[in-house]
């Protein structure tokens, strides 16, 4: 299979319509495949509001709002997944270093929604790189949900390529969809993905107001990849600073909404999609609820106006 077709649809991915191929299927019938879904090319990466999805390149749809679970104990994790999936989010971020997989899992099983419904990224970190095949086994067990919707690599680091090829093998294998990269900038991205075969789907970086990545944004989505914010609040001990930030707290008054609300809108309304974390069911329940006003070209300038160029982690 050429290059160009396996970054299309890899081996054994599922499209729109739920059909899969084999590692050993000719070029001629994907092709013939494929060209039945030139209508869905134009999708690809644009968020759809009406439905608060977006269509990655692996061919499965992604939410565009969801919960990420770093720092939560097992307890506080099931509770705050069962939040987001009593209110409607569909879209849950867990991490094998979080320690939240096996939460994860277990608030899906006692939840009564389709497994098909939900959407779960994890990712590898990069003391797993020497072993990757090791530690997707040890991410599908804590998890148990049959699949990974997105697998990610957590940050660069040693072997992450050989790392990223045992994600593509496990595609191959049906264990998950879509692979992704997390804290990976400009000048990674064009070290790295010449020596990849399946293009990642999604790319997750820190994105807030302070620290907005106006050049990396468009990079990555130029190649057809998702871009996700991570810390859309800014981090914990830079919350309470954006969330009274007086141009978004203006913003958010005017749409008689809350700070975050904005926040979230404005990252969605440019292409961003976002996993904020909370263990607070209201405030879960509040994050879902970005669907019902826009910010107008003005407001969106006037949020762009506050990038201090800040980052607030050191990925």
């Amino acid at each position: 299979m050429d290059k160009n077709l396996h970054e299309l649809c890899g081996d054994n991915v599922n499209w729109l319509d739920g059909k899969r191929f084999s590692q050993n299927a000719g070029d001629e019938e994907i092709r013939e495949w494929i060209s039945g879904l030139e209508l869905y090319a134009d999708e690809v990466g644009k968020f759809d509001f009406e439905n608060k999805r977006v269509l990655l390149n692996s061919g499965y749809y992604m939410p565009i709002v969801g919960l990420g679970t770093y720092a939560l104990d097992y307890d506080v994790c099931v509770n705050s997944v069962n939040a987001l999936l009593e209110n409607g989010g569909r879209l849950i971020d867990t991490a094998s270093v979080y320690h939240t997989e096996k939460s994860v899992g277990d608030a899906i099983h006692s939840s009564d929604i389709p497994r098909e419904e939900i959407f779960v990224t994890t990712k590898l970190y990069p003391n797993q790189f020497s072993d990757p095949v090791k530690a997707i086994e040890e991410s599908l067990e804590a998890l148990d949900i049959e699949y990974i919707d997105l697998l990610m690599l957590h940050h660069p680091g040693k072997n992450d390529v050989e790392a990223y090829k045992a994600i593509e093998q496990a595609v191959r294998d049906g264990k998950v969809r879509s692979i992704g990269l997390s804290n990976w900038y400009v000048e990674e991205l064009e070290e790295f993905l010449p020596q990849i075969e399946i293009m990642p789907s999604v790319v997750q970086n820190e994105i807030h107001p302070y620290y907005q990545e106006n050049d990396v944004i468009p990079y990555i989505q130029d190649l057809g990849i998702v871009v996700e914010g991570w810390y859309p609040f800014g981090g914990r001990g830079h919350t309470k600073e954006m969330l009274s930030d007086s141009v978004i707290s203006e913003i958010a008054e005017k749409h008689d909404v809350s700070s975050a609300q904005v926040i979230l809108r404005w990252n969605l309304q440019r292409g961003a999609v976002v996993i904020p974390g909370s263990d607070n069911p209201e405030h879960i329940k509040e994050n879902l609820d970005v669907f019902g006003f826009e910010l107008t070209d003005d407001e969106m300038k006037r949020i762009e106006s506050l990038d201090r160029d800040e980052k607030h982690d050191w990925y």
